[in-house]
C-alpha cells in the first residue's frame, strides 16, 4: 500500500523569526532594554519578529537589588510586562556573576557574600516565581582555559554553583535553570570542557540544572566552528537542554547565521536562539553590525538566511518545564502510517536497539534518527507495531515491568491506549508507559500515572 505525504505548500512558511521557530516546537528571541521601549521602530520589529525575550540588564543583581535587601524590579517588569502582553516568553539573565554586582556586594567575602548571593537569588525568584520560562542561574564563572574564574564568588568556595542551583531550585521549582557562558562554542576548546565536565558532574550527582546557554557572540576571531553542532549535542546527551542566548556575529555574515541556526535545527534538544539586540543600533558591538536588523530596521541578508532554515525545519517535540508542563502536542490516536514515539522529557524516540527483530528485546530511548526500529503504527486494535510485525509488548503488569517488542498475538498485554494527555496506557495493567532518565540507551518500563513528564509521549 502506498504512503501520501502531504508537504506543505511553499506560501505557508511562516514569515517571521518568531513564528518560524515555533514550527519546530522552538523560539526565537532577542534582548531588550527597557529603554529603548519609547522607540516604536524598535517595538514594532521585536513584537513583530520574536517570541522569547531576556532583559538586556534589568535583570542583573546591580539593577534588582541596588541596595541590600532592597529590591528593585521597576525597570525589569517593564520589560516583563510588554512582553507578556504581547504573549512572548521570557527568559531571566542573571542571578550570580562576577560582574555587574552592586558595589554593597561587591564589599563583601567569604560567608557574607556567600549568605547575600542565597537572599539575591530568593529575592529576586521569589518576585518571578512561576513566570518565567528560563533563569540564568549562573553566569561565565569559567575561564579560557576551563578552570574557575577567580571571582569574589569563587573565593567563597568551590560549591558556589552548586550552591546557586539547589537554592533557584527551591525558590522556583517551575523554571528550568541554566548555566550560561561565552567561548564554549567550540567542542575542542578547553572552556567549553570545563563547563562540559561541571554539568556531567551536576547531573551524576543529582545538582539540578535543566540547561546550558552558548552566548555564541562570534567576532573576527571566533567565529562558527566546526564542530559546534557537536558541542551541542555533546551537551544534549547530558540531560540538558541548549540554547544559543545572546548571538551576534560580525558583519552579520549570512553563512554564520544560517550555520549556527542549522546546527541548533540539527539538535533536538536545542530549545531556541536568541540575538542580542534588535538593530545594529542596539549592539553592544554596534559598530561590528552584528545583527539581523540594521539600524534603520530594514532586513540584513542574514535574516533571510536564519528565516529559511527556520522554515525549512521539520517538526521537533519540545522538552517540559520542570514542573512537568510541555508545549508538546498529545499524541494522535488515529490509526495509521508509522509515526516516532517521541519523549516529551527526553525529546528521545522509542527505539528497539540495534534495529534488533528478537522477541523479547526491550526498547529504550535513543536520539531520533528516522529508522525503521522508531517507526510504530498505531493499529486499529490498539497495536504499536514495529517491522511490520512485532508489537510493543508488555512483559508484566507490575510496577517496573519491562517493555519489550514480541511478535503479534493479540493479547491484552500489546494493546495500548494512546490518552489526549500525552500518556500511553496498557490495556491489561492500566499502567504507563515511563522511563527513569533521559538519555540514550534508557530503558522502558511501565508504572503508576503520575502525570509527570517521563510518562508522556508524542506520535508524530
Amino acid at each position: 500500500m502506498g504512503v501520501v505525504v502531504v508537504m506543505p505548500e511553499a506560501n505557508a512558511a511562516a514569515g517571521t523569526l518568531g513564528a518560524a521557530a515555533a514550527q519546530s516546537g522552538r523560539y526565537f528571541g532577542t534582548a531588550i532594554a527597557a529603554g529603548r521601549l519609547g522607540d516604536s521602530t524598535y517595538t514594532t520589529i521585536a513584537g513583530r519578529e520574536f517570541n522569547m525575550v531576556t532583559a538586556e540588564n534589568e535583570m542583573k543583581p546591580d539593577a534588582t537589588e541596588p541596595q541590600r535587601g532592597q529590591f528593585n524590579f521597576s525597570s525589569s517588569d517593564q520589560i516583563y510586562n510588554w512582553a507578556t502582553q504581547r504573549g512572548m516568553k521570557v527568559r531571566g539573565h542573571t542571578l550570580a556573576w562576577h560582574a555587574q554586582q552592586p558595589g554593597w556586594m561587591q564589599s563583601l567575602s567569604g560567608s557574607s557574600l556567600r549568605q547575600a548571593m542565597i537572599d539575591h537569588i530568593n529575592g529576586v525568584m521569589a518576585h518571578y516565581k512561576g513566570k518565567l520560562a528560563y533563569w540564568d542561574v549562573v553566569n561565565e564563572a569559567f575561564n579560557e582555559d576551563g578552570s574557575r574564574r577567580q571571582s569574589n564568588l569563587q573565593a567563597t568556595g568551590n560549591d558556589w554553583i552548586e550552591v546557586a542551583f539547589r537554592t533557584a531550585r527551591t525558590a522556583d521549582p517551575s523554571v528550568k535553570l541554566c548555566y550560561n557562558d561565552y567561548n564554549i562554542e567550540n567542542w575542542s576548546y578547553g572552556k567549553t570542557q570545563g563547563v562540559y565536565n561541571m554539568i556531567r558532574d551536576f547531573k551524576s550527582r543529582g545538582v539540578p540544572i535543566d540547561c546550558v546557554g552558548l552566548q555564541t557572540h562570534f567576532t573576527g576571531g571566533s567565529s562558527l566552528p566546526s564542530n559546534f553542532q557537536t558541542t551541542l549535542t555533546s551537551f544534549a546527551s547530558l540531560g540538558v537542554d541548549v540554547a544559543l542566548t545572546e548571538v551576534d556575529v560580525t558583519n552579520a555574515s549570512t553563512t554564520q547565521y544560517a550555520g549556527l541556526t542549522q546546527a541548533c535545527l540539527n539538535v533536538p534538544r536545542c530549545v531556541g536562539i536568541t540575538v542580542w539586540g534588535v538593530r545594529d543600533s542596539d549592539s553592544w558591538r554596534s559598530s561590528e553590525n552584528p545583527l539581523l536588523f540594521d539600524g534603520g530596521g530594514n532586513k540584513k541578508a542574514a535574516y533571510t538566511s536564519v528565516l529559511n532554515a527556520l522554515n525549512a525545519a521539520g517538526p521537533v517535540t519540545p522538552s517540559p518545564t520542570p514542573s512537568g508542563g510541555t508545549g508538546s502536542p498529545s499524541p494522535s490516536a488515529t490509526p495509521g502510517g508509522a509515526k516516532r514515539i517521541i519523549g516529551a522529557q527526553s525529546g528521545r524516540c522509542i527505539d528497539v536497539p540495534n534495529a534488533s527483530q528478537n522477541n523479547g528485546t526491550r526498547v529504550q530511548l535513543y536520539d531520533c534518527n528516522g529508522q525503521a526500529n522508531q517507526a510504530w503504527t498505531l493499529t486499529s486494535s490498539k497495536q504499536l507495531t514495529v517491522y511490520g510485525s512485532k508489537c510493543l509488548d508488555a512483559a508484566g503488569s507490575g510496577n517496573a515491568s519491562a517493555v519489550q517488542i514480541y511478535s503479534c498475538n493479540g493479547q491484552a498485554n500489546q494493546q495500548w491506549n494512546v490518552n489526549s494527555n500525552g500518556t500511553i496506557t496498557g490495556v491489561q495493567s492500566g499502567r504507563c508507559l515511563d522511563v527513569w532518565g533521559t538519555g540514550n540507551g534508557q530503558q522502558v518500563q511501565i508504572y503508576d500515572c503520575n502525570g509527570q513528564a517521563n510518562q508522556r509521549f508524542s506520535l508524530n
